[in-house]
């Protein structure tokens, strides 16, 4: 009976020893957990602007590509042959107008002169011979043909004076000379952005995530061939429970992790959340900015992440250990505190939640010590706190 008394006494006078927790201070973060995938902030597609046969492809799925990498050529021969008629074109339009400069004006300019050379000598024979006549000195058939003479070199000076009009600048001849040359140019030009074409270059630097395109495919415009993720700043885009809305605003920080990589962590921030929530799935879209000195080398588009939103942080907070509060989704979270050697129902008014600590905002001062969930104790029961090692 003795030993019995001296084994059980304690705990029948003054209750079990029972593990409990004190609470502390510390600072504390809240934060909004979710899933969800790395997206370039947009996709370029990638397609031919002609018709064509392809010749080569030299890139793969998954390369990093750099602007203006040939990414696919089209069989260029027929194009070629195009640029070739088109420089032979304006090369013949180009002396067409040489001509008309260096040759048929400075010649038309000197007959025009010679022209009025001989107009003026003609001009005075008629008057000469007009004077002698109404002296009675020269015939009147005489003066007919000086007439006649007169008449012909004003002709060719009218003449000489319409080619140089039409072979200056801005006459017709030397503008459709001049007009042959640009059409000539806008042909080679437009011959030589086709031949361009035939090159599909990487627009910008980037990774290739899709290729739908081999030697030998007959491409035409309209066709999706391959699509560029740019290089540079990333998002992530995850979808937050709808019961979180009130808690995330754009600039809050984050801490990401990729799923195939737990261990490694990189800092993320929101600039994006939905105005909407989506009907089936009870969230709403939320993206995240990653500048790209941060980008891990080993994110990929599509990669799964899992990211921490911070959304309150608060210091010197009283905390306790998540597990340690009963009822903490009820409308009256508890605890059972150590209060004169038995423990007793205290409700307490949460604050923030931590990871896995959350702030005790009225109820609990910072030393109070509470009795651990998995202990068997009765509110108003005898216990005794157990010795910390």
């Amino acid at each position: 009976m003795i030993a019995v008394l001296a084994t059980f006494g304690p705990t029948l006078l003054f209750g079990p020893v029972i593990a409990v927790e004190a609470v502390a201070r510390r600072d504390i973060v809240q934060t909004v957990v979710a899933v969800g995938h790395v997206e370039s902030r947009y996709r370029v597609d990638i397609g031919a602007q002609l018709t064509g046969v392809v010749a080569s492809v030299p890139v793969e799925e998954g390369q990093a590509v750099k602007e203006g990498d040939l990414l696919i050529l089209l069989d260029d021969k027929d194009l070629h042959a195009v640029v070739d008629q088109a420089e032979g074109a304006l090369s013949s339009a180009q002396s067409r107008f040489r001509q008309i400069e260096q040759s048929t004006l400075p010649t038309a300019q000197e007959a025009l002169g010679q022209a009025e050379a001989n107009l003026l000598n003609a001009q005075k024979t008629f008057d000469r011979t007009k004077q002698l006549q109404e002296g009675h000195f020269a015939t009147t058939s005489q003066l007919d043909t000086d007439q006649r003479d007169l008449d012909v070199a004003k002709t060719r000076v009218r003449a000489a004076r319409l080619v140089v009009a039409i072979n200056q600048p801005g006459g017709t001849e030397y503008q459709f000379a001049q007009n042959e040359v640009a059409r000539a140019e806008a042909n080679l030009r437009s011959a030589q952005a086709r031949l361009s074409y035939a090159r599909i270059l990487a627009p910008r630097d980037g990774t290739l995530i899709f290729r739908d395109v081999e030697r030998g495919d007959l491409v035409q415009p309209g066709r999706i061939l391959m699509n560029l993720s740019p290089a540079g700043e990333i998002q992530l885009v995850v979808q937050i429970d709808e019961k979180n809305l009130g808690l995330i605003a754009l600039a809050n920080k984050a801490l990401a992790s990729a799923e195939a990589y737990p261990d490694k962590t990189f800092p993320a921030e929101v600039v994006y959340v939905s105005p909407a929530v989506n009907l089936q799935r009870g969230s709403m879209e939320v993206k995240l900015r990653v500048a790209p000195a941060d980008a891990p080398a080993y994110l990929r588009e599509d990669m799964t992440v899992s990211v921490d939103i911070e959304v309150a942080r608060k210091k010197d907070a009283v905390v306790l250990p998540l597990r340690y509060v009963r009822d903490l989704e009820g409308a009256a979270p508890w605890v059972l505190k150590l209060d004169g050697g038995r423990a007793r129902r205290q409700a307490v008014k949460i604050g923030l939640r931590g990871g896995r600590v959350i702030e005790i905002a009225e109820g609990l001062s910072a030393g109070d010590r509470v009795v651990g969930p998995d202990a068997t104790v009765a509110d108003g029961q005898r216990i005794r706190a157990a010795a910390r090692e």
